[in-house]
């Protein structure tokens, strides 16, 4: 594949630039012209894997030039693509341990907001334990009934009522991105059609679930294959660490002022961090609900 075989296949993997976008980088070229500089003498260095790997480079950076404030988040624009930077999340997640917890065990995730404020929740590994919410008492199911807590009746406090088991480590998950992007389709939770709410599916499984580390990597390579996302560098998180971002489209007939939702991913370690709202600070087992590792 020679150079204009590689800019012909990533111009058309991401799509080209409107004149209104690339006016500010003609103006700036422009504008560096005209600085007088003294003329440098003509020293060519040829090198053809370094040569290609730049030129690529150079037209991704003006292909995928897409201003922030469209979207309503950060500066920055995305030298890099959602499949790249959701396909890189995949491969760091099947670096994570594979160790399965005890089914006695509690996940026990603390979240953290702008203003410091934080979640903290304990949910039994097999489902069958109460965990916490906060102070708030999560009942477990166990031979299909779980008892009722915090009633408005008093005398329904501890009472029984059926259920099914609803476990926090979850191994029964598929391993490849299309059998997960039929499991999400499946369990949808939001109307067809709204990408929004399936990428808060997407959340609610990386958070405040546990998976092996192959279901992981199918959770983001589904996401991958979703319509509509966008890539952006220079985000933040919940917790003001920086990172490169996914937004997910906001749902259509939503407020002009309505902002997407923005995974965050470390930019090195291609790690999930959590969203531009919020921020995974701590996430492990316990041996206890309400023990803090």
């Amino acid at each position: 594949m020679d150079e204009l075989d590689l800019i012909r296949e990533r111009a058309e993997a991401v799509g080209f630039a409107t004149a209104e976008d690339l006016a500010p980088v003609r103006a700036r070229l422009v504008a560096a012209t005209r600085t007088g500089r003294p003329a440098r003498s003509r020293r060519w260095f040829w090198a053809a894997g370094a040569t290609t790997i730049g030129l690529a480079a150079a037209i991704t950076a003006v292909v995928t030039l897409t201003p922030a404030a469209r979207i309503g988040v950060g500066a920055g624009v995305a030298n890099a693509d959602p499949v790249k930077v959701l396909t890189e999340a995949a491969g760091a997640a099947l670096t994570e341990p594979a160790t399965a917890p005890r089914p006695d065990q509690f996940l026990y995730v603390k979240t953290e907001y702008p203003g410091h404020q934080t979640r903290e929740v304990w949910f039994s590994v097999d489902g069958t334990r109460d965990g916490l919410v906060g102070d708030t008492k999560i009942p477990g199911c166990r031979d299909g009934k779980a008892p009722v807590y915090g009633a408005n009746d008093p005398k329904l406090e501890g009472t029984l009522e059926d259920c099914v088991p609803s476990p926090a480590y979850r191994a029964d998950l598929p391993t490849t991105a299309d059998a997960m992007l039929d499991y999400l389709l499946a369990h949808y939770s939001g109307k067809k059609g709204d990408t929004n709410a399936l990428g808060k599916d997407v959340i609610n499984l990386v958070v405040e679930r546990a998976l092996p580390p192959g279901a992981y990597a199918a959770l983001f390579e589904a996401a991958a294959k979703v319509p509509g996302l966008e890539a952006l560098d220079h985000v933040t998180d919940g917790a003001g660490r920086p990172g490169v971002g996914i937004t997910w489209p906001v749902p259509g007939g939503s407020s002009p002022d309505a902002k997407p939702l923005v995974f965050v991913f470390d930019a090195a370690t291609h790690r999930y961090l959590g969203t531009n709202t919020s921020a995974v600070v701590v996430k492990t087992f316990v041996d206890q609900a309400g023990q803090r590792p």
